[in-house]
């Protein structure tokens, strides 16, 4: 079964929400607002500062924000970032595979390999978030609250 991996699907909706937000953000307060657990966050902000798709500043007042701009980071650029190059058998990414030799299927592989990779190529951050945009922000600003009386609704009802 083809799968993106978890990581690299966190790392997505981790670089989506970086992507919109104005100046720095904290691993601790991205963790709040995806509900993606904070050390997961943290592992995956240094791996994509490293790749480059992610700036880190340090200090009291650091954090993370994204180099590019959502419509020009990829989703093949995310995953290989996270998981390295996209190859969907040993033999599209030059691996020797043991049965090369009695296969005769290598050169199609690369097509299917790189078809897949042309979507991914052609699929941008923006284009991911277009459908997060209409979600509520999981942030402290929508955590439930308890009411007193019937006729005050809870946060969470109010955004239902």
């Amino acid at each position: 079964m083809l799968r993106l991996s978890k990581l690299a699907d966190c790392a997505t909706v981790l670089l989506v929400h970086l992507g919109r937000h104005e100046g720095l953000a904290t691993a601790a307060a991205l963790a709040v607002e995806t509900g993606v657990p904070e050390p997961t966050v943290a592992k995956l902000l240094k791996g994509l500062a490293s790749s480059g798709l992610v700036l880190s500043h340090r200090g009291a007042r650091g954090g993370y924000r994204l180099a590019g701009e959502l419509e020009k980071v990829t989703v093949a650029a995310v995953i290989a970032a996270v998981d390295g190059p996209i190859a969907i058998t040993a033999c599209c990414d030059g691996r020797e595979c043991e049965h090369s030799s009695l296969c005769g299927l290598s050169g199609q592989w690369d097509v299917v390999n790189d078809a897949i990779l042309s979507t991914l190529n052609s699929i941008t951050l923006a284009d991911m978030g277009r459908h997060a945009e209409r979600l509520p922000r999981r942030g402290p600003a929508l955590a439930p609250v308890t009411t007193v009386g019937a006729e005050s609704p809870s946060v969470t009802e109010a955004v239902s």
